[in-house]
């Protein structure tokens, strides 16, 4: 787990965005950290935020023969 501090107008989205490339770990994040989202939509400057590690699911494909 990493820590990282919330910059001025930073969003949990947008945080997760800069930090994995999109927000799909919005609510990995939250759960996370417990009472974030009492905060706010912009978190107060110098937050600080546990970023989970992303759990990589491989991914099933489609076999077209089976």
């Amino acid at each position: 787990m990493k820590t990282v501090r919330a910059q001025q107008n930073d969003t949990v989205d947008l945080i997760a965005f800069r930090h994995f490339g999109d927000s799909t770990m919005v609510e990995a994040i939250l759960e996370a950290n417990p009472g974030l989202a009492r905060l706010g939509i912009h978190l107060p400057h110098g937050t600080e935020i546990n970023l989970p590690d992303r759990k990589v699911t491989p991914s099933r494909g489609v076999n077209l023969w089976d």
